[in-house]
């Protein structure tokens, strides 16, 4: 039986409790973020952690917990888990108070709890490519906030996988977002393009770092918007997450990319990407 941390506590995962009037499980009143694990180390946990606290002020939302003394304590939960290939699901709310629809009045605490999991890497995934499909981007206007409000994303994600797909890429109107769980790229002529970091996509960690590795290794990496027609006709499509790493997509719907196999662009980020997170 697994030890999950609740408000402050680590306790047995059977004897976690969480209030009925937790106004992340009646309002979404809450965010979260998902900390990738590697032979027991966290990667980008300081980043993760940033994130995480932003989304906070953004939403007038109080962590109970300075980000120092937070880190801590998620780091003591995963040795105590003793996790080496997996993740640390991280989730704060705005905590209990008689349901209304404006923010609890005095000094309510927030309610935060984080467990573990193992996660292995989805290497077969990575080496053949995965398929998605488009849908259309019916979420709120502040993608840049991990909230827990994930409805739009949800009904994506299950019509992609309804139809045997891994993701779903998002578009509103003609410009493509991102992936219903991950941001999407683009290759043409050598260049990765990806929608600029506004408040109409999450500013992902793994983004940051494939940005980073661009930079590094000069790969020319520019953050502009893409319609549909450009990513159908793109010489590579990948996605990125904290779980799918760098993920190649050889097929959108039923319509090849490329020649359906994952590009020497893409390919070479993989490489980069593993070089980093193993060092």
């Amino acid at each position: 039986m697994s030890t999950v941390f609740v408000n402050g506590e680590l306790i047995q995962r059977d004897d976690a409790k969480i209030d009925i009037e937790d106004r992340g499980y009646q309002f979404g009143d809450g965010i979260y973020e998902v900390i990738r694990v590697y032979g027991g180390n966290t990667f980008t946990m300081k980043e993760h952690m940033d994130r995480l606290y932003e989304s906070g002020e953004k939403m007038k939302l109080v962590i109970p917990y300075t980000q120092e003394e937070f880190t801590s304590l998620l780091l003591r939960l995963i040795e105590t888990n003793g996790v080496k290939d997996g993740i640390v699901y991280v989730q704060v709310t705005r905590g209990v108070a008689p349901r209304q629809h404006h923010f609890p009045s005095g000094k309510v605490p927030g309610s935060v709890v984080a467990y573990t999991k193992d996660f292995p890497v989805p290497s077969a995934m990575m080496e053949q490519g995965v398929t998605a499909k488009l849908a259309e981007d019916i979420r709120w206007l502040r993608c840049d906030i991990k909230s827990l409000n994930l409805l739009g994303n949800l009904l994506a994600k299950e019509e992609a996988a309804s139809e045997g797909h891994f993701e779903a890429i998002l578009h509103r109107g003609d410009t493509v977002t991102e992936g219903s769980s991950s941001n999407a790229f683009i290759v043409r002529d050598g260049s990765i393009f990806t929608h600029p970091a506004t408040n109409l996509i999450l500013n992902g960690i793994t983004r940051r770092v494939i940005k980073d590795l661009c930079e590094a290794h000069d790969i020319p990496f520019r953050e502009e918007a893409f319609t549909v027609s450009e990513l159908l006709g793109a010489e590579e499509i990948f996605i990125a997450s904290t779980t799918s790493e760098v993920m190649p997509v050889v097929k959108i719907g039923g319509q090849a990319v490329g020649d359906g196999k994952p590009g020497t662009v893409t390919k070479k980020l993989q490489s980069l990407f593993r070089n980093r997170k193993n060092r």
